[in-house]
């Protein structure tokens, strides 16, 4: 149980000149709005923002800050206003509040677009007070220290969120110690097998390893002391989700993970540094290419240290971190490590390289409307970034893996990339959709005029490049659909003898066009030139009863019967696209949609709906247009079975395939076909395909396979 006074007594050896009867204050009002409330453990509620506020004065932020800690649920979770906040802590407090409360009073027509407003509202208030997401983390930390007394159902949700989004937002602040617990903790409720068998792996040789450690560390002591090079030494063993990372990304065993062991060397100067670096290499032969200089080229996190991998004892390898004593505060604890809040400046000039991705972050979600485009685009703008590229004059851009010359040209400047028509790499021409490498020298050539294509959209791997594409194509296409959904409209309602300008007038035309979420002239004529909906459907909505003839609400037209013969496709009877009938509505083969799994509607050009599952590849690329997508839903037909291939990544030994058969028998499940490959390194594939009815059939099968011992990896379409 944590006790207020030890909060009190860190903040006030950290910032000893801070008045700390604001944090006595908090304490006495937190501690009384929440009386009577407890958590899902049984535990009364209040304990949760004393260990938020500990976590914080941890992280040795300010008073201010570890009174937010405090207070941070007293207006989401009581009947406090945030004016009352206000009056009693004053507006720099109350802000901070504000931006930690999550949008309530608001009605969202789904899950995804409360979340996506949320994320939106907690990055908007980070601009401007960079304390609000350490708050946050803070919060999401300590629940997911307490995450085993909630229902897995939503274990497994926050679980999810956390590693796609706040253990991210760690790493991009540069808190390595927060973003690693973060992951463990909720690697260990996502994948529990596979978490244990890690955990198992490490600790069955916990002593051996710390024995080699020390004798490492001793010997390491020893030379350095000997040239003078004045140090303090650490040692890790590295964390269960980073050693399941690099295992199933180079299919390795746990022996061959090069830096599971890691002596970090934490010296007083740069000089120092390089001073160990030679020494180290002196002592043990260094492992080919795996020497990174993070302080000649900091990550974009300002994260500075020499990493080297040696082989060290017999033939034990290990990681060497070497780093100044700043650099490692830094490391450590990031942006926490030198906050210092200025009397509503914000962040500080300085900082500037740290909030570079926060500042493109906010510009790029202030122009997506879809939240699911801006979750996924979150998610992929949040993970680290690897590729160090460099323009002619020496300038370094920062890049995320596999970029490629386009996303360079964007990193550049938006008109840079939107008139990019060829690129040189090193001196020579290379394709646009080339992977671009650590110390590649990029040239872009330009022409003025030119425009973006859409096949860019297949190849680009930064978030600011993509949306940039997207919006340029979303604008020129929506212009042609409003002009003609416009001459759709008046084609139609000239048929059906209407006078459209005065249903315009009187709000009729409006009315009839809500329950498609149409409510300006102009979204009518975007949603008809799309296809989204029917003149003929809206329109008839505006004759009187008995004036209607001919028009056929519920009967799929002779178009839509050709495009069936044309493509062999048929209606699925399990789909129903919202508020629409009479549509061709298909699964997508491309990621063979199950019942029970989130599903995204595409209007495609002449074939009606496809369906895609919201896990597709192909969803990111596809819904560049978000005038075309479109809500589909599960309907209440059941019976139907699905094919879904499954790929199994496993150690290869005697029964593996007998005892995967067997596992999926035992759940009342048809195999439909197998196939299986073995591989020098001791590691096989195998693919088998078998029916499923939903969703939930499905995870029953993949968690039974994921039981069987040597079973590394299941991937499914």
């Amino acid at each position: 149980m944590i006790r207020f006074e030890e909060v009190l007594a860190k903040v006030e050896r950290s910032h000893p000149s801070d008045d700390l009867e604001v944090l006595r204050k908090a304490y006495r009002f937190s501690s009384n709005k929440h009386d009577g409330q407890s958590r899902e453990s049984g535990e009364p509620y209040f304990n949760h923002p004393l260990a938020v506020a500990d976590i914080l004065a941890d992280m040795k932020l300010d008073a201010s800050c570890v009174s937010v800690g405090l207070l941070h649920d007293v207006v989401e979770d009581t009947v406090v206003p945030l004016e009352e906040i206000e009056d009693n802590f004053g507006r720099d407090i109350a802000n901070i509040v504000n931006g930690l409360t999550k949008i309530n009073q608001f009605h969202f027509y789904s899950k995804e677009a409360r979340q996506a407003e949320n994320f939106r509202k907690m990055f908007l208030a980070m601009v401007d007070d960079i304390r609000v997401v350490l708050v946050k983390l803070a919060d999401r930390l300590h629940n997911m220290r307490t995450l085993e007394f909630l229902p897995l159902e939503r274990r497994q949700r926050i679980a999810q969120e956390t590693m796609e989004i706040y253990a991210p937002i760690a790493h991009r602040l540069g808190m390595g110690k927060v973003r690693g617990e973060l992951e463990d903790l909720a690697f260990a409720t996502l994948e529990p097998e596979a978490h244990g068998h890690i955990k198992h792996e490490i600790e069955q040789k916990r002593k051996v390893r710390q024995n080699l450690l020390e004798e490492i560390k001793n010997r390491l002591t020893h030379q350095l002391q000997e040239h003078e090079i004045p140090c303090t030494l650490e040692s890790r063993v590295k964390r269960i989700y980073s050693v399941h990372q690099k295992i199933r990304r180079q299919r390795i065993s746990i022996e061959q993970v090069y830096d599971l062991l890691a002596v970090r060397i934490i010296t007083g100067s740069v000089r120092d540094c390089y001073a160990a670096l030679g020494i180290i290499h002196n002592l043990w032969q260094p492992v080919p290419g795996r020497i990174k200089d993070f302080i000649a080229i900091p990550r974009p996190n300002m994260y500075q240290s020499i990493h080297t991998s040696v082989i060290g004892p017999q033939g034990q390898p290990f990681e060497v971190q070497i780093r100044t004593v700043e650099m490692h505060r830094v490391a450590e604890e990031g942006i926490a490590a030198h906050w210092k809040y200025k009397m509503g400046r914000g962040m500080d000039d300085k900082d500037d390289q740290r909030f570079l991705w926060l500042r493109h972050l906010v510009e790029w979600q202030q122009e997506m409307q879809d939240p699911s485009d801006f979750l996924s685009t979150l998610k992929i703008d949040l993970y680290p970034e690897e590729v160090y590229a460099f323009t002619p004059k020496g300038k370094v851009i920062i890049l995320p893996r596999d970029a490629t010359p386009v996303d360079f040209a964007y990193a550049i400047h938006s008109e840079v990339g939107a008139c990019c028509v060829g690129a040189k790499v090193n001196g020579r021409i290379v394709p646009l959709r080339s992977r671009l490498k650590n110390g590649d020298i990029v040239e872009i050539q330009t022409q003025t005029g030119h425009v973006p294509s859409r096949d860019w959209l297949s190849f680009v791997k930064t978030s600011r490049a993509r949306n940039k594409i997207r919006h340029y194509l979303n604008v020129s296409r929506r212009e042609r659909a409003i002009e003609l959904g416009k001459r759709i409209l008046e084609k139609e309602a000239k048929r059906l003898k209407l006078n459209l300008k005065k249903h315009m007038g009187d709000g009729s035309l409006l009315a009839a066009a809500k329950p498609y979420r149409c409510d300006k002239l102009e979204k009518i004529y975007s949603a008809l030139g799309f296809g989204k909906i029917s003149g003929r459907m809206l329109l008839s909505k505006l004759v009187p009863p008995g004036e209607l003839t001919g028009v056929a609400k519920d009967r799929p037209g002779k178009f839509t019967s050709a495009v069936k013969k044309v493509f062999g496709l048929s209606t699925d009877g399990s789909l129903k696209v919202k508020d629409i009938d009479g549509l061709l509505v298909y699964r997508a083969k491309c990621c063979n949609p199950i019942r029970g799994e989130p599903v995204v509607g595409y209007i495609t050009r002449g074939k009606g709906v496809a369906v895609h599952a919201k896990r597709c590849a192909n969803v990111g690329n596809l819904l560049y247009e978000a005038d075309r997508k479109i809500d589909v839903s599960w309907t209440g037909t059941v019976g139907a079975t699905y094919a879904v291939k499954l790929s199994i990544s496993v150690d290869d030994r005697q029964g593996m395939l007998a005892e995967i058969t067997s596992r999926i028998s035992d759940i009342k499940t048809n195999i439909k076909n197998i196939e299986a490959q073995a591989f020098e390194d001791r590691h096989g594939l195998i693919h088998v395909t078998i029916e499923i009815s939903d969703l939930k059939h499905l995870e029953r099968a993949v968690h039974s396979i994921k039981k069987i011992k040597g079973v590394n990896e299941i991937a499914w379409r």
